[in-house]
């Protein structure tokens, strides 16, 4: 059976700017909505505990996957990718449904899953009352969902109401048919508003076409000043190693006295730094020199508890170099490898999503950005999950163009009602 994909990007962005006061958020297209609310109501805490572990052990297993294939400086944002794996799986049934779960280590029954993400979203958004980001704005982690869809398109009732009533998300129409690069045009600034313009060209060109039928957005907002801000008059070029042994010169964040906890475990220098409202740190693990690979192969749940239980109230004398990068990963290749290869085959199952199984996943593309300085720490991510209609198949020449057989036959029975040949067709 020809499989008819649907494209959809599943863009999950971690940023950490507040867009300004007096601009709106782009509107495009008519809103179509589920009559439910969102669900208020959390979770229990040990299904809170149980979702973000799982989905923890998921988010290192795909950081080896992804920094393999970067030798150098990588990131990625887990909050982005499990939260579009999360609402994609949404969509799915059957062994579809199966493998999502496998690959994200859900062990809860999937609406229970769906409610404890939706009270981890709630739990993180209560983050930072009052307290200030960077570049005397406020601490902000909000998360908003968003999606779009070809005009006409079906989706099932039973997904709008559990985007609705989980993910807070409703449906935005667009014409992706006859007006596909103004679609993406749409798309695009929403997520740039809602990054601040550190995204601005999540989907590219020809990411979105006239097979695009649904791209599901999800954005999510950090800013955050540190705890106890670095002064960037002591900030001075400092030596670096790199993992060959060479040294380089690199602007250096200093403190004589910084106030932080830390510990080391086996020669693993472990130190958290946390932001104000000691809601939300930032964890430093540093190995001895050649050892990186061997702590990030090795990084589990339980290492992380490990780490987080021998820290202790410290002062040091602490250096950090200020830092700033972005990557951009391909992510379907590590996941079929982590389990979820049926997703982006012609058995995929998102009968779930629109009432049948036409579609299948081809590809998933994610991006993050981040920026550490004296005051804290701003930081981007998207994650795009895309489904498409059915391509151009691949073909290879055939020509009738010497002697050959024919028959007509009945397909049911097999019967062969003519037979011939033909020599020369003149």
């Amino acid at each position: 059976m020809i499989k008819r994909r649907l494209l959809s990007a599943l863009l999950v962005v971690l940023a950490a700017c507040v867009a300004p006061t007096d601009s709106k958020e782009p509107q495009a297209g008519e809103e179509v909505r589920s009559n439910l609310q969102r669900i208020t109501s959390p979770a229990p805490s040990t299904n809170v505990d149980a979702a973000v572990r799982g989905l923890n052990e998921f988010s290192f297993d795909l950081h080896r996957k992804v920094g393999a294939a970067e030798p150098g400086n990588f990131i990625t944002s887990p909050t982005s990718i499990t939260t579009a794996l999360s609402a994609a799986s949404a969509g799915a049934a059957t062994t579809t449904l199966d493998a999502f779960r496998d690959t994200l280590n859900v062990s809860l029954p999937q609406n229970d899953f769906h409610l404890a993400m939706n009270t981890l979203d709630a739990a993180l958004q209560s983050r930072g009352q009052g307290q200030q980001g960077t570049n005397g704005r406020p601490f902000r982690v909000s998360i908003v969902n968003q999606t779009f869809a070809q005009n006409g398109f079906h989706l099932e009732q039973r997904y709008l109401d559990l985007l609705a009533q989980q993910y807070g998300a409703g449906v935005r129409l667009l014409d992706f048919k006859t007006q596909a690069e103004l679609a993406r045009t749409d798309i695009n600034e929403w997520v740039s508003f809602h990054t601040e313009a550190l995204i601005p060209q999540l989907l590219a060109p020809g990411a979105v076409n006239s097979a695009t039928r649904v791209v599901l957005v999800n954005a999510v907002y950090f800013d955050a000043s540190w705890a106890s801000p670095f002064n960037k008059q002591s900030t001075s070029s400092g030596a670096f190693t790199l993992s060959d042994g060479s040294t380089v010169q690199t602007d250096t964040m200093r403190d004589s006295v910084h106030p932080a906890r830390a510990a080391t475990l086996n020669g693993v220098e472990v130190v958290e730094l946390p932001y104000q409202g000691d809601e939300l740190s930032m964890l430093l693990v540093m190995p001895p020199l050649g050892e990186l690979a061997q702590v990030e192969a090795a990084l589990t749940p339980e290492v992380l508890d490990g780490y987080l239980t021998a820290l202790t109230s410290q002062q040091l004398e602490f250096t950090l170099p200020k830092f700033g990068f972005n990557t951009r990963s391909a992510l379907a290749d590590p996941l079929s490898e982590l389990g979820l290869g049926v997703a982006f085959s012609d058995d995929a199952d998102f009968s779930a999503m629109t009432g049948d199984r036409s579609l299948q996943i081809t590809g998933v593309t994610h991006e993050a950005v981040i920026k550490v300085t004296e005051e804290g720490t701003e930081a981007a991510g998207a994650t795009a999950v895309e489904f498409g209609t059915t391509s151009v198949p691949q073909t290879r020449p055939l020509h009738v163009d010497r002697p050959f057989l024919f028959m007509i036959r009945d397909n049911a029975t097999g019967a062969v009602l003519f037979l011939g040949r033909v020599i020369d067709p003149r």
